[in-house]
């Protein structure tokens, strides 16, 4: 048989323990082979474009990210992997799979039990060779944002002060993190914006300028962009509850 084509409103992760799984996903064609893994994104249409190998053994799962108001993944996901290890992914879906056969297994069992097999495949051990050469460059740079981010910089600042080319240093970073150099300098600047909304009583001028916007509209605009909700209404909305403890 062959995979079947199907757009489907999760994430599947797949492991391949034996044989070969030929897969596309929208233009994008992928041969897993065993000790690999391929993450097929939710909302995007893909199926096999070849039959199952007479010996293929794998697992997949369906998972939901969940993320909180404010909070930052702290992984990068790769589309593929070349497991180092792959007898450790195997454990964690026989633990999956027995614990649901036996009715053990609660919800946040699941939920700690997926996110344990998505860190495994993030390991950077288990990347593709062209993957680890775009994880040095692409390290450096989100390192860089980090530290710098709420200051005045753009794209080919952070290539300059880490030594790259400016289109190959974006080219890479959207590889491995899955965002563009602007993007993720936005996410650093907001995640530091709303700290100063709920922590501080700065003005929204003043917090766009303390976060690195020269522009304060255009600081709204990001804002409302990423939260869904203006700067204001933010800091209405999760004001800070000061509690009496005499």
């Amino acid at each position: 048989m062959t995979h079947s084509i199907r757009v489907i409103d999760s994430h599947e992760l797949i492991f391949v323990q034996q044989g070969r799984l030929a897969m596309f996903e929208e233009d994008d064609r992928f041969v897993i082979e065993a000790g690999q893994t391929l993450l097929l994104e939710a909302g995007r249409r893909h199926g096999g474009t070849a039959p199952y190998s007479e010996n293929l053994r794998f697992y997949w799962v369906h998972f939901r990210l969940r993320q909180q108001s404010g909070e930052q993944s702290e992984i990068a996901l790769p589309k593929t992997s070349i497991l180092s290890e792959p007898e450790r992914l195997t454990t964690l879906f026989r633990r999956f799979l027995d614990d649901q056969e036996t009715g053990t297994r609660s919800s946040a069992a699941g939920d700690l039990n997926v996110m344990q097999m998505l860190y495994e495949i993030a390991q950077p051990g288990n990347q593709p060779a062209g993957r680890i050469q775009a994880l040095i460059p692409a390290q450096r740079a989100d390192e860089y944002i980090r530290v710098h981010a709420t200051e005045p910089i753009g794209a080919s600042d952070i290539a300059n002060a880490v030594g790259y080319n400016p289109d190959y240093l974006g080219r890479v970073y959207k590889r491995v993190f899955g965002l563009s150099i602007t993007q993720a300098v936005n996410r650093r600047r907001i995640h530091e914006a709303k700290r100063l909304l709920l922590e501080s009583e700065s003005t929204i001028d003043q917090i766009a300028a303390r976060c690195g916007y020269s522009e304060a509209e255009y600081f709204r605009r990001v804002f409302r962009k990423q939260e869904a909700m203006t700067p204001s209404a933010f800091r209405g909305m999760y004001a800070r509850m000061h509690v009496n403890s005499e």
